[in-house]
């Protein structure tokens, strides 16, 4: 999934919440130069911690009332990071300091491509894009909807700087929500399962500590396996989710008896209705924010 940035890009992150974090961290980790990203805090405190903690260039807005348009005026790439409420003021106020060519990324909930081409102009370059926090380990995943304003090339500037640190989908902006509850919400689902079953081996008599520890190795080891060993990536005959659990379970054995459980308590359409909830949430959230589509 590492892959090295396809031509040298320079980045502004206006704003460090979870998602822009994130991003950053895997981007730094994958081997992007420090010397070509520069962000924005709002306190000074804030701005001089990160800056100390990532070794790069962090401007404070309480310090520079301009410190979000000196740093999109310095980039190729912009991301805007901080809470959906300020996206479209935030874009509005960069608008005149953007480059030509430079392309606004939102990792904002519910801020759809019209409304940020209302505030950005037609004519700009806009992504809205769906992360998620393994990014910042360098296994995230990452939905780009582009504007029609936006070029293949400007795109795949885009899709290959998050290749470094992600799997990266262009998709049409109406899958948004369903990637949202699939991949977005994702990795809490992943969490969830991982902190029931250390519950579960306390339950047993395990240590607390040793049950968190060999839960948390089995979820990375089992989504390694899905990753490596689904269809299409090399492998001889790919295994999906399915086939790879049903690998586990010998006739009348440990695992069959724990799955037949799970069926039981209706943990598969749980799921199945939790990506549905997350999804109707984000769309929710759309409405709220952007009023309903025409």
């Amino acid at each position: 999934m590492r892959q090295s940035p396809p031509r040298r890009i320079t980045i502004a992150m206006l704003g460090l919440g979870s998602m822009n974090g994130a991003i950053l961290a895997g981007l730094l980790a994958s081997g992007v130069e420090h010397t070509d990203v520069v962000a924005t805090t709002r306190s000074t405190g804030s701005a001089q911690e990160k800056s100390r903690l990532l070794g790069i260039e962090v401007l404070a807005e309480d310090d520079d009332p301009e410190a979000n348009r000196r740093a999109a005026q310095r980039a190729d790439v912009v991301f805007l990071g901080v809470k959906p409420y300020g996206i479209t003021e935030l874009a509005a106020d960069i608008r005149e300091s953007l480059s030509a060519q430079a392309v606004v990324v939102s990792v904002a909930a519910g801020i759809t491509v019209e409304a940020l081409q209302s505030a950005l102009g037609p004519d700009r370059a806009v992504i809205r894009a769906m992360p998620n926090t393994p990014l910042s380990v360098g296994l995230g995943v990452v939905g780009l909807a582009p504007s029609s304003a936006a070029s293949t090339e400007q795109v795949e500037d885009v899709a290959g700087l998050l290749r470094s640190c992600a799997s990266v989908h262009v998709i049409d902006e109406s899958q948004i929500d369903a990637l949202t509850g699939v991949s977005g919400s994702g990795p809490a689902y992943a969490f969830y399962l991982a902190e029931s079953m250390a519950r579960g081996g306390v339950e047993l008599g395990l240590d607390p500590e040793l049950a968190a520890e060999i839960a948390a190795h089995t979820v990375y080891g089992a989504g390694k396996m899905l990753v490596t060993r689904r269809p299409g990536q090399g492998t001889e005959s790919g295994q999906d989710a399915a086939q790879l659990r049903k690998a586990v379970c010998s006739p009348n054995g440990t695992t069959e008896r724990a799955i037949n459980t799970l069926d039981d308590s209706g943990f598969p359409a749980a799921v199945a209705q939790a990506v549905r909830a997350s999804a109707t949430r984000a769309g929710e959230m759309t409405q709220e924010l952007c009023g309903p589509a025409d």
